[in-house]
């Protein structure tokens, strides 16, 4: 027996399969704005400002901070732009409201204007700030955890939001949450690289007079550890021994490599006590025959004097950014004689060594190439930037000068920075 039933007809068809391709286009945006950053908070408000107008008037997304406060990170409305987010007190675990309960890992919750509750209740959800005729919350999920949650607002002016719309608000809201878990696992790893990094690093000695200062950064855009570094110490004899080096790459192999060459460059150099040329070839062939695939570029140099001076500089260069000297007067130079081959590219490469007075009250910065280098700009932009800079601190302090450089030329550098700084009495 045959059932009336109504069939589908062609401008159903039409309508049902552009709904799919608006959802997937939908959905397509919100996570290439999510993965356009590292940052979870950029990441976040991207995505609201995909969400609004598109899919809801007004777009709220709220984190779990480790310490069970709850952190509104975006607040996005048609109208009035982006909101005040900030800090919120943690959710009470009692609370019966959409965000209390998206947060306690319920939903995704679709809820009507007669369903929400008035701002007394605890309702931390920004819906009493706008025109709010329906909702749709979602928990962001990852790894069995809830870190937030995701809402959706509409006024009275537009469609209510339907059941037909949960599966969606809850694929963003997975996104989400997959998003904001590598987010928080990208910067974990950075800290304990950073940390591991800052461990390898030497204790600088009292040189008395002479002020010596050192700096590090890791690398902002990569949580990887890296091979930069700094060493300083006094010889049996008495001059001071002032190191810079980088070792090419950016994973653990290039922070075995350059803990390995900087032990071996400390033994060489107590050792031999050479001109810094000849001290610089021993450990290229110790570096060849050890880590026969490894680059590094490195300067040694050899501080001599005592008390008030006369000082003056020894070095060689394997490949590295000459240093750069600054007088109290504020004339500067870079001093860049005595360059050579980076270690690693040949065993018996000959390096020469070049010598100069140190002035009474100048400065020698040693640094490395994430100092000055920027993506898509020519090096010379950025050893000139350097230069106006140590000149506008002639006669600062040695800490000073490497604190300043770290604020001025390190906050946007894609590479690792490592500083040594030198302040002659």
């Amino acid at each position: 027996m045959a059932t009336d039933r109504p069939q589908p007809t062609d401008g159903d068809t039409q309508r049902a399969l552009q709904d799919a391709l608006d959802r997937l286009a939908l959905l397509s945006a919100a996570t290439s704005a999510l993965a356009s950053t590292l940052d979870a908070d950029t990441g976040m408000r991207r995505v609201s400002r995909t969400l609004v107008p598109q899919l809801a008037d007004w777009c709220a997304i709220h984190t779990v901070e480790e310490d069970g406060g709850v952190r509104e990170v975006s607040v996005v409305h048609r109208v009035t732009g982006q909101d005040q987010a900030g800090a919120l007190p943690t959710v009470p675990p009692s609370g019966t409201g959409p965000l209390p309960q998206a947060l306690r890992g319920e939903g995704p919750l679709l809820v009507a204007r007669a369903e929400l509750p008035s701002p007394a209740a605890g309702d931390l959800a920004p819906y009493s700030r706008f025109d709010t005729d329906s909702l749709l919350v979602a928990p962001l999920r990852a790894g069995g955890e809830v870190l937030g949650a995701l809402t959706l607002g509409r006024g009275a002016a537009r469609a209510a939001f339907s059941s037909g719309q949960l599966p969606l608000v809850e694929d963003l809201a997975h996104r989400l949450g997959l998003g904001l878990e590598s987010s928080r696992l990208h910067w974990q790893t950075q800290r304990i690289a950073e940390h591991l990094q800052r461990s390898l690093l030497p204790v600088l000695p009292d040189l008395g007079p002479v002020g010596i200062a050192s700096g590090y950064q890791p690398s902002q855009i990569t949580a990887q550890v890296g091979g930069d570094w700094y060493d300083s110490f006094v010889l049996p004899k008495g001059d001071i021994a002032l190191i810079i080096g980088d070792v090419s790459g950016h994973d653990l192999q290039a922070t075995v490599t350059m803990s390995q060459l900087r032990n071996m460059l400390r033994g060489i150099a107590c050792d031999r006590q050479e001109p810094p040329g000849k001290i610089l070839s021993r450990l290229d062939r110790a570096n060849f025959t050890l880590h026969p695939a490894a680059t590094a570029t490195c300067i040694y140099a050899l501080l001599k004097g005592e008390g008030d001076g006369p000082w003056t500089l020894e070095w060689s260069r394997a490949g590295h950014l000459p240093p750069l000297l600054v007088t109290a007067d504020g004339d500067s130079r870079y001093l860049d004689e005595a360059g050579g081959l980076l270690l690693g590219v040949g065993e018996e490469i000959p390096r020469g060594d070049a010598e100069t007075p140190l002035p009474a009250g100048s400065t020698l910065l040693l640094y490395t190439d994430g100092l000055v280098e920027r993506r898509g700009e020519h090096l010379d932009r950025g050893m000139t930037r350097l230069r106006r800079d140590m000149v506008s601190l002639a006669g600062a302090r040695a800490e000073d000068v490497v604190g300043h450089l770290m604020r001025s030329m390190g906050a946007d550098a894609d590479d690792d920075i490592a500083l040594l700084a030198l302040r002659i009495p």
